[in-house]
């Protein structure tokens, strides 16, 4: 029988849904900015510095524990959002054009 790991400090659930207990971060946006911006776990609490030390370790230590499963999930939001933006219809230039106008 295998056990199962607690990560004291966050509340666990979907792999997207996963937040620090007592915050609305979720561990996915933690993770996000850690794998995209290459940011340690000391500029994460520079940038969240409502968040402690212990909350961020947390979140990085699920990351790692289930690097796979997270980082596929991030792609796949890439990907939503780069088939989203290539179906736009309508152009950032004329956006900003109508923004202008008004």
């Amino acid at each position: 029988m295998g056990s199962v790991t607690q990560y004291p400090h966050l509340s666990t659930g979907a792999i997207d849904q996963i937040v620090v207990d007592g915050t609305r971060y979720k561990v996915m946006h933690l993770a996000g900015e850690h794998y995209a911006y290459g940011w340690s776990a000391d500029e994460l609490m520079h940038q969240h510095p409502d968040l402690k030390p212990e909350q961020v370790y947390a979140a990085l230590t699920y990351f790692y524990d289930h690097f796979d499963e997270m980082v596929g999930h991030m792609q796949l939001l890439d990907q939503d959002l780069e088939r989203r933006r290539k179906s736009q219809s309508i152009s950032r230039a004329e956006l900003l054009a109508r923004r202008g106008q008004s």
